[in-house]
C-alpha cells in the first residue's frame, strides 16, 4: 500500500528481505532502492565567516525561486545536486560561520534527499514518536517517565502483570516487550480495559510475533466489582463449538430429506397438471423454479456459517473471559501499572486487592492532584509502604563537537508517578479514629505527659 510519510511517499514491496537500517532511496514512482554508500567529498578549503551578525534573513539571499527547484525535480535530477545548487545560489552561504553552514547543508538534505532509513521498532522509538506527534493519545506520558514506570514496576520476564492504560497500547506493547524474548513472551499480562474492548493501536506497531499474545489476557473493568464480591459468571457457556455443528449438520440433513420428499410429490403433481399446457411454457417455469430453489439453497448456507462463525467467536471470548477471571481470582499477581484518564484511586484501591503481598505498584497520571488524594486514602487504608509521589525533570542536551549546549526548547511536564510495595493488609487493625485503642497502644510515659497536659 501507499505510505505517506513526513510528505514522502513511496511503496514498502522493495524493503521486504533487507535487514533493520538499510537506507533507501525513494526513486520516480514511489520505490525504493538501496542507497550505495558514496564517500562524500571534502572540499579542500571551505569559505567561512567569523560570525552571523551582518546575516539579515529578509528572504532574498537564495537566488533559486520555488518554480526553478520543481523544474529542477521534475528534469529528475537528485536532491544532493539540488542542495549544491541551492548552496551555490545563495549570497549568504560563504559569510556564514562553518557550524551554521553544517546546519543549512543538514537542514536542505533533509527537504530535498528522498533517503529513509527503516529501523526495527522499540519501545524508545514508539514513545518518543508518539510524545512527540500525538502526545494527547497517550495521556502525555514523556518517554523518560514510562522509563520509570517500567523500572519502578519490576517489569521483567515470568511476571504476572496486571496493566491498565488508556495509552492507545504504548504501556502495555512496553510491558510485552521487557517480559519477552526474542520470538516468545514469558510471563503473562492481564490487560484490564474500560467499554467494549481494548485498544492497541500502538501494541500492533511493536510488531511482535504471535506467540507474544498468547499470554496476554483482557478483562472488562466492569467486571472488577462482581469478581471481588464473588458474584461473577457468564452466562452458561454452550458445549464445543464443534458438537454444536455437528448437531446442526443432521438436523440440516432431516430437514434436505423432508425437503426432497416434498419435492418429489410437488414434481409429481405439477407434471400431471402440466400435460394440457404447451412444452414451451412447461420448459420455461422449470428453469425459474431452479433458479430460485439454487438461490434460496445459497443464501440458506451463508446464513448457516455466519451463526456458526459468530457461535464460535462467543464461546472463545466466554471462554478467555472464565481463564482471566480464574487468573485474577488467585490473587498473586507480581505487579500493577496504572496508566489511564480515569481518576486514580477507585481504580487502585480495587485492582490492589489481586496484587501479591511485597509486590510493586505504578500509577502514572498527567497531573498532581489525583494522585495526592490517591496517596491520603492509601495511607488511611493501609497495606502499602514505601509510597513515593515523583516527578521527572527532563533537559535535552545537544553534544556535537565544540557546539555541545542544553537545547532551546525543553519538556514542561512529563507527568507525574505513585509507586510503592503492596504489604499485608491487617484486617483486624483498630480504627483510628478511636482515641481509646491509640491510649492503649501508647507507652505509658507518653500516656502520661499527655494526660498532664490536658489538666
Amino acid at each position: 500500500r501507499k505510505i505517506i510519510f513526513e510528505k514522502q511517499w513511496f511503496y514498502l514491496d522493495n524493503a521486504i528481505g533487507h535487514i533493520y537500517g538499510t537506507t533507501f532511496e525513494v526513486t520516480s514512482g514511489g520505490n525504493l532502492q538501496p542507497k550505495q554508500e558514496v564517500e562524500e567529498a571534502t572540499t579542500e578549503t571551505k569559505e567561512a565567516g567569523t560570525d552571523n551578525r551582518n546575516i539579515v534573513d529578509d528572504g532574498k539571499s537564495q537566488k533559486l525561486t520555488h518554480d526553478d527547484i520543481k523544474a529542477l525535480k521534475d528534469k529528475g535530477i537528485k536532491g544532493q545536486e539540488i542542495v549544491q545548487q541551492l548552496i551555490e545560489n545563495s549570497t549568504t552561504f560563504r559569510d556564514k560561520t562553518e557550524f551554521a553552514q553544517d546546519k543549512y547543508i543538514k537542514k536542505k538534505k533533509k527537504k530535498y534527499e528522498a533517503v529513509i532509513t527503516i529501523v526495527k521498532p522499540s519501545t524508545r522509538i514508539l514513545s518518543t514518536m508518539y510524545y512527540a506527534r500525538e502526545p494527547g493519545k497517550i495521556n502525555h506520558l514523556r518517554y523518560d517517565t514510562l522509563a520509570q514506570m517500567l523500572t519502578l514496576g519490576n517489569i521483567r520476564a515470568g511476571n504476572k502483570m496486571i496493566v491498565m492504560e488508556t495509552c492507545a497500547g504504548l504501556v502495555l506493547g512496553a510491558v510485552m516487550e521487557r517480559m519477552g524474548g526474542k520470538y516468545h513472551g514469558y510471563g503473562s499480562i492481564i490487560q484490564m480495559y474500560p467499554g467494549g474492548g481494548p485498544v492497541r493501536a500502538a501494541t500492533s506497531c511493536f510488531g511482535f510475533p504471535k506467540p507474544f499474545y498468547d499470554n496476554l489476557h483482557e478483562f472488562p473493568l466492569s467486571k472488577v466489582d462482581s469478581l471481588l464480591s464473588g458474584t461473577f459468571s457468564t452466562e452458561t457457556l454452550p458445549s464445543e463449538p464443534e458438537d454444536n455443528v455437528l448437531v446442526e449438520e443432521e438436523s440440516n440433513g432431516l430437514t434436505d430429506e423432508k425437503q426432497t420428499s416434498l419435492q418429489e410429490t410437488e414434481e409429481e403433481s405439477t407434471t400431471e397438471a402440466a400435460m394440457e399446457i404447451n412444452q414451451t411454457e412447461e420448459q420455461e417455469t422449470m428453469d425459474i423454479n431452479a433458479e430460485d430453489v439454487d438461490f434460496k439453497e445459497t443464501k440458506e448456507k451463508e446464513n448457516k456459517e455466519n451463526v456458526r462463525e459468530k457461535q464460535r467467536k462467543q464461546w472463545e471470548r466466554r471462554r478467555k473471559l472464565i481463564e482471566t477471571a480464574a487468573l485474577l481470582r488467585e490473587k498473586n499477581a507480581d505487579g500493577l501499572i496504572v496508566a489511564s484518564k480515569f481518576h486514580p484511586t477507585p481504580l487502585l484501591l480495587s485492582l490492589l486487592e489481586f496484587v501479591a503481598p511485597s509486590r510493586p505498584f505504578v500509577v502514572y497520571c498527567q497531573y498532581k492532584e489525583p494522585l495526592l488524594e490517591c496517596y491520603t486514602k492509601l495511607r488511611e487504608r493501609g497495606g502499602v509502604i514505601n509510597l513515593k509521589l515523583s516527578e521527572t525533570w527532563l533537559r535535552n542536551y545537544q553534544v556535537l563537537p565544540d557546539r555541545s549546549h542544553p537545547k532551546l526548547t525543553m519538556s514542561g511536564g512529563g507527568g507525574y508517578l505513585l509507586s510503592g510495595i503492596t504489604v499485608v493488609l491487617d484486617k483486624g487493625k483498630p480504627d483510628s479514629s478511636n482515641s481509646e485503642a491509640l491510649k492503649m497502644e501508647e507507652p505509658s510515659s507518653k500516656r502520661c505527659k499527655v494526660q498532664d497536659l490536658h489538666c
